[in-house]
Order: C-alpha cells, then sequence, then structure tokens
C-alpha cells in the first residue's frame, strides 16, 4: 500500500470562509499535510491575517482574498479572476445562517442565505472545476450540514441551501467522476463555532442537544480535519458522490 496516500505536498487548496471556525481549521489541517493555501473570506486580508499565520508555521504559502458571497458581483468577480490559476482541492465551506420560524423568515433573508451558501458554491466551482477537468484530476468538497438529512427548526433557508448542497454534490459527481473530479461533501453535527452561538447561550437547548449525541459533547473545528485530508487525498480516489457527516454519532442515534 502507499504509505503516502494522504501527502498534499506540492497541492494548491483554495478554501473558502477560511477565517475562522471549520473552514479555518480545514485550512490548517490541508497546511499540515503539505497544501498551499487560497484562503477566501468576507473580510480577509492578503498580509497579517491569523489564518495566513496558521499556515506559514507549516511552511506552506498562503494567498488571501476578500469576498462577499452574499454579493453576485463579488463572487463573480473573485471566480473570473481565480479561473487562470491551478486549484486542486476545492473547499466549498463558506456559510451563514438565519434563524426564524418559517411564516417569519423574511424573503430577503432567504435569498441571502441561498445565494451564500449555494448560488456562490456553484459559481465558484463551475470556474474551477474547467481547469480541474482540463488537468484531469481534482477534489472538490462542499460543506454541507446534518440538515442537509433533517429539517431543523426555524431555519427554512438554510435546511434547504445544505439540503441542495447534497444533491449538487451527487449531480457533479456524475458528471465529473469520469473526468477524475472526485466531488464529496463534509456533514458537520453541532460543531462550536459562530453559527451556533445562538444554541449553546441557550443552556436547556444547548443540553438537550448534547444528550443526544452518543459521543456526549459539542464537537470542535479540529473534528473535521481527518474527514476533508481523507477527501483531498489520494486516499479517496474512488470515493464520489457522498455526504460523510461528522457528528458525533448524531445520525445514528
Amino acid at each position: 500500500m502507499n504509505q503516502n496516500l494522504f501527502d498534499l505536498t506540492g497541492k494548491t487548496a483554495l478554501v473558502t470562509g477560511a477565517s475562522r471556525g471549520i473552514g479555518f481549521a480545514m485550512a490548517v489541517a490541508l497546511a499540515q499535510f503539505g497544501a498551499n493555501i487560497i484562503g477566501v473570506g468576507k473580510s480577509l486580508t492578503n498580509s497579517g491575517s491569523e489564518i495566513q499565520t496558521a499556515v506559514e508555521k507549516y511552511g506552506k504559502t498562503f494567498n488571501g482574498y476578500s469576498v462577499d458571497f452574499s454579493d453576485r458581483n463579488s463572487t463573480l468577480s473573485f471566480a473570473n479572476e481565480i479561473a487562470d490559476k491551478k486549484v486542486d482541492i476545492l473547499i466549498n465551506n463558506a456559510g451563514s445562517i438565519e434563524r426564524a420560524p418559517a411564516i417569519e423568515h423574511k424573503l430577503d433573508a432567504w435569498d441571502k442565505i441561498i445565494e451564500i451558501n449555494l448560488s456562490s458554491h456553484f459559481i465558484l466551482t463551475q470556474v474551477i472545476a474547467k481547469t480541474m477537468i482540463e488537468n484531469g484530476e481534482g477534489k472538490i468538497i462542499f460543506t454541507a450540514s446534518l440538515l442537509s438529512f433533517q429539517g431543523g427548526i426555524n431555519v427554512p433557508g438554510y435546511t434547504a441551501s445544505k439540503s441542495a448542497i447534497s444533491g449538487l454534490t451527487k449531480a457533479l459527481s456524475n458528471e465529473w467522476a469520469s473526468k477524475g473530479i472526485n466531488v464529496n461533501a463534509i456533514a458537520p453535527g453541532y460543531i462550536e463555532t459562530d453559527n451556533t452561538q445562538a444554541l449553546r447561550a441557550d443552556s436547556a437547548r444547548s443540553k438537550s442537544i448534547v444528550d443526544r449525541i452518543p459521543v456526549g459533547r459539542w464537537g470542535s473545528a479540529t473534528d473535521l480535519a481527518g474527514a476533508t485530508i481523507f477527501l483531498a487525498s489520494n486516499a479517496s480516489n474512488y470515493v464520489s458522490g457522498i455526504t460523510i457527516p461528522v457528528d458525533g454519532g448524531w445520525l445514528g442515534r
């Protein structure tokens, strides 16, 4: 067996939502295993960021871009800028959430969530996949959610977007797996991030969540590192079109 199945030396990974949380942890893990990083975030700068320091600690290069994925023009501008660059690994992780009962969920909030969590991912993937197809190889990883499998409560826009991400993963895999492109998704469980701050601040709700997780704790962003490296590396060359839950056993409960 090839002992270097997880080695990413010489690869370039583009990670959206890289400035904090899950995206930050994914970018650092990829750098640890040898990848150079293109980091993208709404307020990310090309120098002096925490993620740059973390990546360069492992001797890898870092390039940062500021992109507002809620703005279609900002996404298209970045897609055009990055189109000619060779990206070996694309991590579509940027995301947002709006909490409100469905009957009160504002349409502008719905549009914003769909744009950030779904449409921007498709735009960026469409552009980068062209070069991957020309090169005959590539790894594309979406950040899905437990709500790719379940309905959730008071997050209709988020649930719709994340359910669509799981479906898009399958659709793109069906088209591109034969061209050497592996398209997969990771579905984080209840992870300690900005998006779950409101849930963790509600002691009763937080306890009910932890009580249902077989592992017995909230996940940390670094819990996503293993699945990320697996799907980004040669270890997953015969894996495509799936959504892998990293949820402490939640879905098996």
